[in-house]
Protein backbone atom coordinates (compact mmCIF):
# COMPACT_ATOMS: atom_id res chain seq x y z
CA UNK A 1 0.00 0.00 0.00
CA UNK A 2 1.56 3.29 -1.10
CA UNK A 3 0.57 6.90 -1.74
CA UNK A 4 2.53 9.21 -4.02
CA UNK A 5 2.07 12.93 -4.68
CA UNK A 6 3.67 14.95 -7.45
CA UNK A 7 5.81 18.13 -7.25
CA UNK A 8 2.81 20.47 -7.62
CA UNK A 9 0.96 19.10 -4.60
CA UNK A 10 0.87 22.01 -2.10
CA UNK A 11 2.97 20.13 0.47
CA UNK A 12 5.60 19.42 -2.17
CA UNK A 13 5.57 23.07 -3.25
CA UNK A 14 6.43 23.92 0.36
CA UNK A 15 9.20 21.29 0.37
CA UNK A 16 10.60 22.62 -2.90
CA UNK A 17 10.67 26.21 -1.64
CA UNK A 18 12.47 25.07 1.51
CA UNK A 19 14.92 23.15 -0.66
CA UNK A 20 15.52 26.20 -2.84
CA UNK A 21 16.53 28.21 0.23
CA UNK A 22 18.95 25.48 1.31
CA UNK A 23 20.45 25.55 -2.20
CA UNK A 24 20.92 29.31 -1.80
CA UNK A 25 22.73 28.81 1.51
CA UNK A 26 25.15 26.37 -0.13
CA UNK A 27 26.00 29.02 -2.71
CA UNK A 28 27.37 31.17 0.12
CA UNK A 29 29.09 28.53 2.27
CA UNK A 30 30.43 25.01 1.76
CA UNK A 31 28.81 23.83 5.01
CA UNK A 32 26.05 26.27 5.96
CA UNK A 33 23.74 25.75 8.91
CA UNK A 34 20.13 26.19 7.89
CA UNK A 35 16.67 24.87 8.76
CA UNK A 36 13.61 26.17 6.88
CA UNK A 37 9.88 25.85 7.51
CA UNK A 38 7.33 26.87 4.87
CA UNK A 39 3.55 27.25 5.06
CA UNK A 40 1.88 28.26 1.82
CA UNK A 41 -1.63 28.55 0.41
CA UNK A 42 -4.46 30.89 -0.60
CA UNK A 43 -2.17 33.72 -1.69
CA UNK A 44 0.12 33.58 1.36
CA UNK A 45 3.58 32.12 1.92
CA UNK A 46 5.13 32.21 5.38
CA UNK A 47 8.76 31.19 5.80
CA UNK A 48 10.98 30.96 8.87
CA UNK A 49 14.68 30.19 8.38
CA UNK A 50 17.25 29.55 11.08
CA UNK A 51 20.41 30.14 9.09
CA UNK A 52 24.10 30.94 9.33
CA UNK A 53 23.97 32.97 6.11
CA UNK A 54 21.81 35.90 5.04
CA UNK A 55 19.84 34.87 1.97
CA UNK A 56 18.21 38.12 0.82
CA UNK A 57 14.51 38.78 0.38
CA UNK A 58 14.41 39.30 -3.41
CA UNK A 59 15.85 35.85 -4.33
CA UNK A 60 13.41 34.25 -1.90
CA UNK A 61 10.41 36.01 -3.47
CA UNK A 62 11.66 34.97 -6.91
CA UNK A 63 11.93 31.34 -5.77
CA UNK A 64 8.44 31.35 -4.23
CA UNK A 65 6.89 32.79 -7.39
CA UNK A 66 8.77 30.43 -9.69
CA UNK A 67 8.00 27.26 -7.72
CA UNK A 68 4.39 28.11 -6.84
CA UNK A 69 3.61 29.39 -10.31
CA UNK A 70 1.95 32.45 -8.74
CA UNK A 71 3.15 35.88 -9.82
CA UNK A 72 1.06 37.54 -7.11
CA UNK A 73 1.58 36.06 -3.66
CA UNK A 74 2.27 37.69 -0.31
CA UNK A 75 5.55 36.42 1.18
CA UNK A 76 6.37 36.82 4.87
CA UNK A 77 9.98 35.87 5.59
CA UNK A 78 11.62 35.73 9.01
CA UNK A 79 15.34 34.99 9.25
CA UNK A 80 17.08 34.25 12.55
CA UNK A 81 20.53 32.89 13.43
CA UNK A 82 20.88 29.32 14.56
CA UNK A 83 21.06 28.78 18.32
CA UNK A 84 24.63 29.40 19.54
CA UNK A 85 24.87 26.04 21.33
CA UNK A 86 23.71 24.16 18.25
CA UNK A 87 26.15 26.12 16.10
CA UNK A 88 29.03 25.31 18.46
CA UNK A 89 28.36 21.61 17.90
CA UNK A 90 29.87 22.00 14.42
CA UNK A 91 32.85 24.21 15.32
CA UNK A 92 35.64 21.64 15.12
CA UNK A 93 34.23 19.00 12.81
CA UNK A 94 31.06 17.89 11.04
CA UNK A 95 29.24 16.09 13.82
CA UNK A 96 25.71 14.78 14.11
CA UNK A 97 23.40 17.79 14.27
CA UNK A 98 20.41 16.18 15.97
CA UNK A 99 19.04 13.22 17.89
CA UNK A 100 17.05 10.74 15.85
CA UNK A 101 15.98 7.26 14.82
CA UNK A 102 16.05 6.13 11.20
CA UNK A 103 15.04 3.06 9.23
CA UNK A 104 15.89 2.66 5.57
CA UNK A 105 13.74 0.10 3.77
CA UNK A 106 14.12 -1.33 0.24
CA UNK A 107 11.62 0.03 -2.27
CA UNK A 108 8.97 -2.54 -3.24
CA UNK A 109 7.79 -3.36 -6.76
CA UNK A 110 4.44 -1.78 -5.91
CA UNK A 111 6.14 1.46 -4.84
CA UNK A 112 8.32 1.52 -7.94
CA UNK A 113 5.29 0.97 -10.15
CA UNK A 114 3.26 3.77 -8.57
CA UNK A 115 6.23 6.14 -8.63
CA UNK A 116 6.63 5.53 -12.36
CA UNK A 117 2.90 6.13 -12.92
CA UNK A 118 3.15 9.42 -11.00
CA UNK A 119 6.19 10.53 -13.00
CA UNK A 120 4.57 9.58 -16.31
CA UNK A 121 1.32 11.45 -15.58
CA UNK A 122 3.16 14.51 -14.26
CA UNK A 123 5.36 14.66 -17.37
CA UNK A 124 2.18 15.19 -19.42
CA UNK A 125 0.09 17.07 -16.83
CA UNK A 126 2.34 19.21 -14.60
CA UNK A 127 -0.40 20.03 -12.09
CA UNK A 128 -1.39 18.95 -8.57
CA UNK A 129 -1.87 15.19 -8.33
CA UNK A 130 -2.12 12.35 -5.78
CA UNK A 131 -1.97 8.63 -6.50
CA UNK A 132 -2.58 5.46 -4.44
CA UNK A 133 -1.84 1.80 -5.14
CA UNK A 134 -3.23 -0.64 -2.56
CA UNK A 135 -4.03 -4.36 -2.94
CA UNK A 136 -3.76 -3.98 -6.70
CA UNK A 137 -6.26 -1.11 -6.77
CA UNK A 138 -5.07 2.08 -8.46
CA UNK A 139 -6.58 5.44 -7.48
CA UNK A 140 -5.65 8.51 -9.52
CA UNK A 141 -6.53 12.04 -8.47
CA UNK A 142 -5.10 14.39 -11.07
CA UNK A 143 -6.14 18.00 -11.52
CA UNK A 144 -6.51 19.70 -14.90
CA UNK A 145 -7.13 16.53 -16.89
CA UNK A 146 -10.35 14.77 -17.85
CA UNK A 147 -11.33 11.48 -16.27
CA UNK A 148 -11.83 9.98 -19.72
CA UNK A 149 -8.28 10.87 -20.71
CA UNK A 150 -6.77 9.00 -17.76
CA UNK A 151 -9.18 6.06 -18.04
CA UNK A 152 -8.06 5.56 -21.63
CA UNK A 153 -4.57 4.80 -20.33
CA UNK A 154 -5.50 3.25 -16.96
CA UNK A 155 -8.88 1.56 -17.61
CA UNK A 156 -8.96 -0.31 -14.29
CA UNK A 157 -8.21 2.76 -12.15
CA UNK A 158 -10.56 4.84 -10.04
CA UNK A 159 -10.03 8.32 -11.47
CA UNK A 160 -11.01 11.65 -9.85
CA UNK A 161 -13.85 10.30 -7.65
CA UNK A 162 -15.33 13.83 -7.24
CA UNK A 163 -14.90 14.72 -10.88
CA UNK A 164 -12.65 17.33 -12.52
CA UNK A 165 -10.84 19.52 -9.99
CA UNK A 166 -8.31 22.32 -10.18
CA UNK A 167 -6.13 21.45 -7.18
CA UNK A 168 -3.20 23.61 -6.17
CA UNK A 169 -2.65 26.34 -3.63
CA UNK A 170 -6.11 27.88 -3.91
CA UNK A 171 -7.70 24.56 -2.93
CA UNK A 172 -5.30 23.38 -0.22
CA UNK A 173 -2.39 24.59 1.91
CA UNK A 174 1.10 23.16 1.91
CA UNK A 175 3.57 22.68 4.76
CA UNK A 176 7.15 21.43 4.84
CA UNK A 177 7.68 17.70 5.47
CA UNK A 178 4.01 16.78 5.50
CA UNK A 179 4.34 14.13 2.77
CA UNK A 180 7.16 11.95 4.12
CA UNK A 181 5.20 8.77 3.33
CA UNK A 182 5.25 9.75 -0.34
CA UNK A 183 8.95 10.62 -0.13
CA UNK A 184 10.21 7.57 1.77
CA UNK A 185 7.88 4.61 1.21
CA UNK A 186 8.19 2.20 4.13
CA UNK A 187 11.26 3.93 5.54
CA UNK A 188 10.90 5.58 8.94
CA UNK A 189 12.31 8.84 10.27
CA UNK A 190 12.08 10.76 13.51
CA UNK A 191 12.30 14.09 11.69
CA UNK A 192 11.75 15.97 8.44
CA UNK A 193 13.66 15.22 5.24
CA UNK A 194 13.51 18.64 3.59
CA UNK A 195 14.63 22.20 4.25
CA UNK A 196 17.78 21.37 6.22
CA UNK A 197 21.52 21.32 5.64
CA UNK A 198 23.59 18.13 5.49
CA UNK A 199 24.79 18.33 9.10
CA UNK A 200 21.23 17.50 10.13
CA UNK A 201 20.74 13.77 10.71
CA UNK A 202 17.18 14.09 9.38
CA UNK A 203 18.72 14.64 5.96
CA UNK A 204 22.02 12.77 5.85
CA UNK A 205 21.27 9.71 8.00
CA UNK A 206 17.92 9.22 6.25
CA UNK A 207 19.58 9.29 2.84
CA UNK A 208 22.45 7.08 3.99
CA UNK A 209 20.13 4.46 5.55
CA UNK A 210 17.87 4.45 2.48
CA UNK A 211 20.77 4.02 0.05
CA UNK A 212 22.26 1.23 2.15
CA UNK A 213 18.90 -0.56 2.26
CA UNK A 214 18.67 -0.44 -1.53
CA UNK A 215 22.19 -1.89 -1.85
CA UNK A 216 21.72 -4.68 0.69
CA UNK A 217 18.06 -5.44 0.03
CA UNK A 218 17.46 -5.39 3.79
CA UNK A 219 16.13 -2.80 6.26
CA UNK A 220 18.81 -0.64 7.88
CA UNK A 221 18.12 0.77 11.36
CA UNK A 222 20.24 3.59 12.81
CA UNK A 223 20.02 5.98 15.72
CA UNK A 224 22.12 8.92 16.82
CA UNK A 225 22.62 11.61 19.44
CA UNK A 226 23.55 15.20 18.77
CA UNK A 227 27.32 15.54 18.67
CA UNK A 228 28.01 11.94 17.58
CA UNK A 229 31.09 11.52 15.40
CA UNK A 230 29.98 8.02 14.34
CA UNK A 231 26.53 6.60 13.60
CA UNK A 232 26.11 2.84 13.38
CA UNK A 233 29.87 2.42 13.23
CA UNK A 234 30.26 4.81 10.29
CA UNK A 235 32.03 8.18 10.69
CA UNK A 236 29.45 10.94 10.50
CA UNK A 237 31.49 12.93 7.98
CA UNK A 238 31.36 9.88 5.68
CA UNK A 239 27.57 9.77 6.03
CA UNK A 240 27.41 13.46 5.17
CA UNK A 241 29.71 12.94 2.18
CA UNK A 242 27.46 10.13 0.88
CA UNK A 243 24.36 12.31 1.30
CA UNK A 244 26.09 15.26 -0.39
CA UNK A 245 26.96 13.12 -3.40
CA UNK A 246 23.37 11.93 -3.62
CA UNK A 247 21.92 15.44 -3.41
CA UNK A 248 24.36 16.64 -6.08
CA UNK A 249 23.43 13.67 -8.30
CA UNK A 250 19.75 14.65 -8.31
CA UNK A 251 20.46 18.35 -8.91
CA UNK A 252 20.29 19.92 -5.46
CA UNK A 253 17.93 20.20 -2.51
CA UNK A 254 15.05 21.73 -4.48
CA UNK A 255 15.15 18.93 -7.04
CA UNK A 256 15.44 16.35 -4.27
CA UNK A 257 12.26 17.77 -2.72
CA UNK A 258 10.27 17.21 -5.92
CA UNK A 259 9.95 13.45 -5.45
CA UNK A 260 11.93 12.47 -2.36
CA UNK A 261 13.66 9.09 -2.20
CA UNK A 262 11.05 6.86 -3.87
Amino acid sequence: MFEKVNPMHPDKVADRIAGALVDMAYQFEENPRIAVEVLIGHGECNIIAETSVHLGFVPIIDAVRRISGLSRIHVCYKEVPQDVILSANQNCDIRCGDNGIFKGVPVTQEQSRLSKIAHDIYARVPADGKYILADGRLILCQSNVSTEQLLAEYPDALVNPLGLWTGGLDVDTGATNRKLGSDMGDSVTGGGLHGKDLSKADVSVNIYAWLKAQMTGKPVELYCAIGDKCVGGTPYNEIVRTAREYIESVGGFERFAEWGLV
